[in-house]
Formats: structure tokens, sequence, C-alpha cells
């Protein structure tokens, strides 16, 4: 076995499960659309809640001439951060679109 293909099995673990969300029962047209609805309302929540911990993350970060700094840097470094949380939100996220859409389920009278 080679040393790529022992360190690429631990990665895939580290992906959030998250349990199915279609119901046995078929569900209507309007109920289908209120889950989408928080199923999106859920992820732009971790793409923001993402987007505020790497933007604190890169606060203190300098980098140094020829490839980083001045003003370009700081006007366009909050949008890279925010370009990063959705890819990552997308990707899945560390689960806290999938607490927040279950919750919201809950208040909806969803299951």
């Amino acid at each position: 076995m080679s040393g790529l293909s022992a360190l690429s099995t631990p990665i895939s673990l580290l992906k959030p499960t998250t349990p199915p969300t279609t119901p046995a029962v078929p569900m209507s047209a309007t109920e289908a659309a209120k889950r989408e609805a928080i199923k999106k309302t859920a992820t732009d929540f971790e793409a923001s809640f993402l987007s505020t911990m790497l933007g604190q993350m890169f606060e203190g970060v300098e980098t140094s001439a020829p490839f980083g700094g001045g003003e370009g840097e700081a006007a366009f470094k909050s949008f890279m951060v925010d370009a990063y949380a959705k890819q990552m939100a997308k990707a899945g996220g560390v689960g806290v679109a999938a607490s927040v859409q279950r919750e919201m389920l809950k208040m909806q009278g969803l299951s």
C-alpha cells in the first residue's frame, strides 16, 4: 500500500454524516418546497458562521511582498474568506447546517 492511499482513507471520515431528509411518506409540493428552503437557509447560516470563524483565523495573518500585502489584499480578503466559507458549506461543512436544519424542521412541525 502506498503512503498516498493510506493518507486518503482517514480524510473521507472527516465528512459529517447527515441523516436522509426524505421521509418514507410521499410529501406535497408545498412541504417539499419548505424542506428545500429550510435546507438552503441552514446551509447559508453555516456559510455565514464559517465566514466569521475564518475571518477571525485570517485576521492576524501577514503576507509579505511581492505576493501579498497592501490595500488590495486588505480590500479583497473578506471576499476570499466568504468564498472559502461557501465552498466549505457546499461540500458538507462542519455539521452546523445539519443541526440547524433538524431544529428548523422541528419548529415547522416536520420530521
